[in-house]
């Protein structure tokens, strides 16, 4: 059961991250044009600066896991019970005080925003953030459902409804913008979808999960433990709110929506890329819990976390490496010429992202153990270093600057600090993890030099000529990792794939 919920919910994870970059490649460039740079830009300020209240989750749901694990443990119903009532108050006054701060920043807009935006563009940004606020607070509302059925391994549900939000975020919203509706329409439909989500979220809870609440004797003095775990997670939503975020606020505020606009495309890109590689590391949060409940030892943590990894890795370099030979071609004939600048803040987004992205699980690994602290400390370090280089690289060098700062500090913390941690405190072997990596270099040979070439040879102006060479550089990628790269246990994850497309094929022969 558990294990068809994994590949279920992997399976349905890449199935909702594909429809959602279909979706995007095809509906994003008419947004774009529909809204155009600086009602675009402009929705994009007001999303990073609506985005922040997020931290007022406090760490609380990446808790939850790990307290649930211990009330599991000691199958007492009721614990489990009295656990989810004691959630549900706390998510229910984090609501409030989003509602709450989210109103003093709609009463304040002037003073956030000073004279980043123009007068005209003040009452459409008090809509846009009164929508944001309604539907962030109702995902932290329905927090407690949504950690419930991860620490139930109930992924196919889960991730069945991110599926059709993102098959019907688009559908919905086109056109809404074709009839001239604009950033409210686009806020106002992805609001309704959160709220839908939610109450679906509840409904299965309910009927399939039978979760219960209770509110008597709840021991509040867990609320010390609690609070001394969520602190540093807290503190690491604070940092990355800075890291991915804080770019565009100081962009609206020095350079102007424009800017803000051409930074979003690349960030957008981004995010699908980190979306797409955590979807694999999240389905395993739950068995690294358990493993490290029942004290299995780092060896079998080893071993998870060098088996996700590879398979991150398979996909990050076939993504970034084909980002770094088609991505400009690509911007240009998606975004627009005026977005051509996103290429290069794509690369210095994605590249250094990378490293953290397929060691991922490890984050998972630090909060199971507890030892989650001296990542925040030492990355909220490093993000006051990357808000005082951005501040003047932005000001000299606009959204390029700004992506050029956040690539510093990624460096800094994921490629040079955590791989240390890692190996002297948290008991993972990353020696031996890196050299499992390493022996991907021989796959990866035929591929850049691929890539060199044509790039070399083929000037790609045209949809048609640029769909030809990703296929013919995406075929031979994975020909080469599947002969030189991948070992046994990885082939045998894909070969019931290429056995059902062969059936598949006879079938068809045979017919004709």
């Amino acid at each position: 059961m558990k294990v068809s919920q994994k590949k279920g919910g992997v399976m349905l994870s890449y199935i909702g991250q594909a429809i959602h970059i279909i979706s995007g490649l095809v509906y994003t460039p008419i947004m774009l044009r529909l809204l155009g740079q600086s009602e675009y830009g402009l929705y994009q300020l007001v999303n990073s600066i609506v985005s922040y209240l997020g931290i007022l989750s406090l760490g609380f749901s990446g808790s939850y896991m790990r307290f649930y694990s211990k009330a599991e443990k000691s199958k007492d119903k009721n614990e489990i019970a009295k656990l989810n009532g004691m959630f549900m108050i706390i998510f229910t006054i984090i609501t409030l005080m989003c509602l709450i701060c989210g109103l003093i920043m709609i009463i304040n807009i002037e003073a956030i925003f000073s004279t980043g935006l123009t007068s005209a563009e003040y009452p459409k940004a008090r809509i846009l953030m009164a929508l944001m606020v309604l539907g962030l607070s109702t995902t932290l509302f329905g927090s407690v459902f949504t950690c419930n059925m991860s620490a139930n391994e109930e992924f196919i549900f889960q991730r069945l409804l991110t599926v059709l939000q993102n098959l019907f975020n688009p559908f919905i919203t086109l056109p809404l913008l074709l009839l001239g509706y604009g950033s409210v329409a686009m806020v106002l439909v992805s609001t309704s979808l959160v709220i839908v989500k939610f109450i679906s979220s509840v409904i299965f809870c309910k009927k399939k999960l039978k979760i219960e609440f209770c509110y008597k004797n709840l021991n509040f003095a867990v609320l010390k433990e609690l609070g001394a775990f969520t602190f540093f997670i807290f503190l690491n939503q604070i940092i990355d709110k800075i890291n991915w975020s804080l770019d565009k606020v100081l962009l609206g505020r020095f350079c102007g929506t424009v800017e803000v606009a051409i930074y979003g495309v690349a960030a957008n890109l981004n995010l699908m890329y980190q979306n797409l590689l955590s979807a694999i590391s999240s389905v395993f949060a739950p068995k690294v819990n358990r493993i490290v409940a029942n004290r299995q030892g780092d060896a079998e943590l080893t071993k998870i976390f060098i088996k996700v990894g590879r398979v991150q890795f398979i996909l990050a370099f076939l993504i970034v490496s084909g980002f770094v030979f088609f991505g400009y071609p690509f911007v240009k004939l998606w975004a627009g010429k005026e977005y051509e600048k996103a290429y290069y803040i794509g690369l210095l987004l994605l590249i250094p992202a990378t490293m953290e992205l397929i060691q991922h699980l490890g984050i998972e690994i630090q909060r199971a153990k507890n030892m989650h602290q001296a990542r925040s400390i030492v990355y909220a370090l490093i993000s006051i270093g990357n808000i005082a280089i951005s501040i003047p690289l932005i000001k000299h060098f606009g959204a390029i600057g700004a992506a050029t700062g956040t690539a510093i500090s990624l460096f800094c913390g994921t490629w040079l600090f955590m791989n240390i941690y890692y190996h002297k405190k948290i008991g993972l072997n990353i020696i031996e993890y890196w050299k499992n990596i390493f022996k991907f270099i021989p796959s990866l040979i035929p591929c850049v030099l691929l890539g060199i070439v044509i790039n070399s040879l083929i000037r790609i102006t045209g949809w048609k000529m640029l769909i030809f060479c990703i296929m013919m550089y995406t075929i031979i990628y994975f020909i080469s990792m599947y002969t030189l790269g991948m070992n046994q246990e990885e082939k045998n994850m894909i070969n019931p794939i290429f056995k059902k497309i062969g059936k598949v094929l006879r079938i068809k022969k045979i017919s004709n």
